[in-house]
Order: structure tokens, then sequence, then C-alpha cells
């Protein structure tokens, strides 16, 4: 499953920027896209190639993998130029929203599915938390990027809110986070566990002020980006 999550990520992240010719941004990396887009077309194409290899020893969860498929698509439909597709730019307002779902489900819930378990409702409640905060980390990169969105017609709910709008966006997204976590506790899982999966949350919360200002391609790709998976780690260094 993790080989088909890496091809399909390259694949879907590159069908995305090959999409994005133009930018308003500074950041060196979307300006290395701009100028690389038969780049993004053949790692499109390479990792089209390895999502359907791995596809099938997994294929008897064709129907999970078809609509997490499905959702991702909807992220980058919007700039797809064809007539169809340009309209749901007026409509696509919950845009993130499919991201931060899809990276949510394949991280909490697609790997129970494909074990063959049944889903427990502690499993649905971490992911709601994973959620929350994956959201959260999202809302700064869809501020970072609003300039594009605003010049390529695309609505989503950081262009359409103001700065209030979006810091309380910003903060219901993480207390949805904490909350869940917190209510772990009810199933079992330890006060020292519940404070790692906390970690990259308040991490987030003292950054957020400073990253809607520093706009870093490190601190967005290597810092946010990070504190997704930061809990693992922590868990692998305290022995959880």
């Amino acid at each position: 499953m993790s080989a088909f999550v890496f091809f399909s990520t390259m694949c879907s992240y590159n069908f995305h920027w090959y999409l994005t010719p133009a930018s308003q941004s500074f950041s060196r990396r979307i300006q290395w896209a701009q100028k690389s887009r038969s780049w993004h077309l053949a790692l499109y194409f390479i990792g089209l190639t390895g999502t359907a290899i791995c596809f099938f020893p997994i294929r008897q969860h064709w129907l999970a993998l078809l609509f997490v498929s499905f959702v991702t698509f909807l992220y980058s439909a919007p700039k797809i130029p064809l007539p169809f597709f340009a309209k749901l730019k007026k409509v696509a307002i919950g845009k993130t929203l499919f991201l931060a779902f899809v990276w949510t489900f394949a991280t909490t819930l697609l790997p129970i599915f494909i074990a063959g378990q049944t889903i427990q409702p502690v499993f649905w409640i971490f992911a709601a938390g994973r959620f929350g905060l994956i959201y959260a980390i999202c809302i700064l990169f869809d501020y970072r990027d609003r300039e594009d969105d605003k010049h390529d017609g695309i609505r989503s709910m950081v262009t359409y809110f103001g700065e209030k709008g979006i810091n309380v966006l910003f903060i219901i997204s993480l207390c949805l986070f904490t909350a869940a976590t917190l209510a772990l506790a009810w199933y079992g899982y330890s006060n020292r566990t519940i404070i790692l999966l906390l970690v990259p949350g308040l991490i987030l919360l003292v950054l957020y002020a400073h990253a809607k200002k520093n706009f870093s391609d490190y601190l967005y790709y290597f810092v946010l980006d990070g504190l997704m998976m930061l809990s693992g780690p922590l868990m692998l260094i305290f022995g959880i």
C-alpha cells in the first residue's frame, strides 16, 4: 500500500502543478515548476504507471481506492482548461477540504480497510483529529497561494474570508484536532501518547502568525508539511 500511496501522490502532485503554468508567488520552488512543466508531465506519467502497477495487489479494495482517487481529482479539476471544469472554479470553495480529506483517509482509514480490520469508533475519532490538524496546515498553504487562486478565479474559503474569518477557521480546525485527540483517553490511550499526538498542533499554533508572513519554501515544505508526520517519529523515539 505504501508504494501505491507514493506513486499516486507523485501522479496527483505533478498533475496539479502541470496545470499551474503561472503563479504570483516568489517561491523558488514554484518558479522552478513554471519553467519545468515537461518534468511535471514526465513525473505524472511515471506516477500514473507506478499507481497502476501497485493497484493490482490491492485491487480487491477498488471501491475505496476509486473514491479517494475521485476526491483527489476534484482538488485539481478546476485547473483543467476545459469549459466544464472551468465552471468548478466558482463552486470549488471547499477545494482544500478535498485535499485534507484525502491525506486523512490515506493515512488513517485506508490502511485499516486494506488490512481487513473492522472500523471501530476510536478509529473515526482518531481520523477526525488528524483531519483537524491536516486541514489547519492546509489553511496556511491556501493563505500563501490565495493570490494565485484569485488570479485564476478559483474560490476557496481562504479567498472568500477576510483575515478574521481565516483565523477563526484555523482555530476551529485546531479545536477539532485537540478535542478528538483528547477524546482518545476514553479508549485507553496513555497520557504520553496523547501528548505526543498534540505536539504538532502546538507547534503549528506557535508558527501560525509567522507562517502568514514568511512564505519560505523551507518553512512550508519541511516544517509545516513535516508536522503531519511528526508524531510518528516522536513515538518511535519515546518507545511507544
